[in-house]
């Protein structure tokens, strides 16, 4: 049982680049935040509104966990917050997973979540400047747990297939 775990900040591409890699290697990819809005049958929104962050940081942890554990290969990618809580970050060194941060430049996360932040909760009511901010602070205050993370995999100036293909070489 083998688990590549993807992670990083919102906007890094963790979905988009695990679904490429996913495809190339046929391991199948789960989206944690998909599988937690499966088993709670709410959404990530309407969980945090009805139940508070507390609550879905331990279903997160718990499910996190459950995949981990399960007898499958699988492409995992977290939530940008995941590797945070619950000291998720320890479950990166387990020695059946291969945890690959996928680091992204403050101006590269800017770039490409200026655009589609009414998609993004935390970023959808605050201008340029606030999100430059968030960010920043953000990256600084996540950059002790996402560092643990195996491999560490930079995704400026690179295409989608360029960072599959440093993935790959990782695998190899």
């Amino acid at each position: 049982m083998k688990k590549i775990v993807l992670l990083g900040y919102m906007g890094c591409g963790k979905s988009t680049i695990a679904q490429n890699l996913s495809k190339i290697t046929n391991i199948p990819f789960l989206d944690l935040d998909k599988c937690i809005e499966k088993k709670a049958n709410l959404s990530i929104n309407e969980i945090f509104e009805q139940h508070g962050e507390v609550y879905f940081r331990k279903l997160e942890h718990e499910i996190f966990v459950e995949l981990l554990q399960s007898p499958e290969n699988n492409i995992i990618g977290l939530g940008g917050g995941t590797p945070c809580y619950a000291n998720n970050h320890e479950l990166l060194q387990k020695e059946d997973v291969t945890s690959i941060y996928l680091k992204a430049s403050i101006e590269t996360l800017f770039n490409r979540l200026v655009n589609n932040k009414s998609k993004r909760p935390l970023i959808a009511n605050m201008n340029e400047e606030e999100m430059k901010e968030f960010i920043a602070k953000h990256l600084f205050d996540r950059s002790f747990y996402y560092n643990n993370a195996k491999y560490k995999v930079s995704v400026d100036d690179k295409t989608v297939e360029d960072t599959v293909q440093d993935i790959l070489a990782i695998l190899a």
